[in-house]
């Protein structure tokens, strides 16, 4: 694969520029400095959050969620907010680098999962919101994922796996296919502020053998156009109340860090091979899962959920990607 890295990237510059300039601009007239003095931990938080945003197949809002709802006692719904409206300048700004820098991406799964995903976010956010409280949506997330992260660390155990960079074939299945994964992770996406990118990114690694360094990268653009579409809803109004005064707070504290953030996270992962790209992501989901463990108060019912759902999902990502063999 030809090393993309070196190239000189004006446009994935003057776009952070472009962010940067209207940020300080309104920030001075508006004599917005001192948000910061309450607000400053968030500006931290999404330093990190947004560079494994644009260097895994995880959203800033997978860091941001259980950060904001577990570590700082935020109301989920608002969490939930911030992570779209975050995710809506940082992921988009990781994506004008990954296009700029054309790093492989998959197209048709970007066309397919993108539009079903639009749907599934303005569904998760006008019905399902109401269904869940959010500490069994959370321990169910990340359950289902660390059972994604074993499922991946087992099968990269396997040799002569075959890897592409691109669909074996667009058959009618194939499309259906991803279109459920988008609209299942654009539902979930309504929940928690991300989670279309990890159900595309599972069906990308595990279904259709989609190399790693070509699904992250397609996962952070589905994120992030994902991210534009549930803020551009709750804007106008849908997915109940309006967004809290607070949660624009944090979200201007953070626009100049994720702007940055997310594109040097897509340059990193840019030349690093696929087991780089596993290792890193499940460091994020071990860390995320831990995080969780002594944060959440796990009483019976929780761990059995946790334990339900962990097993479940090991096992079906596991015949997911013996599927696979026979797509191979």
């Amino acid at each position: 694969m030809k090393d993309l890295t070196k190239t000189r990237t004006p446009l994935d510059l003057a776009f952070i520029a472009l962010v940067w300039i209207v940020w300080l601009g309104i920030t001075v007239a508006g004599s917005r400095w001192v948000l910061f003095v309450d607000n400053w931990f968030m500006s931290m938080t999404m330093a990190f959050g947004s560079f494994v945003a644009g260097s895994t197949s995880q959203g800033g809002g997978a860091v941001a969620f259980p950060v904001m709802t577990l570590g700082f006692n935020i109301d989920p719904k608002g969490a939930r907010d911030f992570s779209m409206m975050i995710q809506s300048i940082g992921m988009t700004s990781a994506t004008v680098a990954i296009l700029w820098r054309k790093i492989p991406i998959e197209k048709t799964a970007l066309v397919v999962a993108g539009l079903a995903g639009a749907l599934g976010i303005v569904f998760g956010l006008e019905v399902v919101q109401f269904w869940f409280e959010s500490k069994p949506t959370k321990v169910f997330f990340v359950s289902l994922w660390l059972a994604f992260g074993v499922a991946l660390w087992t099968i990269n155990r396997v040799s002569g796996t075959v890897k592409r960079e691109v669909l074996a074939d667009r058959n009618p299945g194939t499309l259906i296919c991803l279109a459920l994964a988008g609209f299942v992770g654009g539902t979930v996406s309504g929940l928690l502020g991300s989670g279309l990118d990890i159900f595309v990114f599972a069906a990308l690694v595990l279904g259709f053998r989609v190399c790693e360094t070509v699904a992250t990268p397609t996962s952070v653009i589905l994120m992030a156009t994902n991210s534009v579409v549930g803020f551009l809803w709750r804007l106008g109004g849908g997915g109940g109340e309006a967004i809290a005064p607070e949660i624009w707070n944090y979200w201007w504290v953070c626009i100049p860090v994720v702007a940055i953030g997310a594109p040097l996270g897509a340059h990193f992962i840019s030349n690093r091979g696929h087991l780089f790209v596993v290792r890193l992501l499940l460091v994020v989901i071990v860390a995320q899962f831990l995080g969780a463990v002594f944060i959440v108060k796990f009483d019976g019912p929780m761990i059995v959920l946790a334990t339900a759902t962990f097993g479940l999902g090991v096992a079906v990502f596991l015949l997911f990607w013996r599927w696979g063999r026979h797509y191979a």
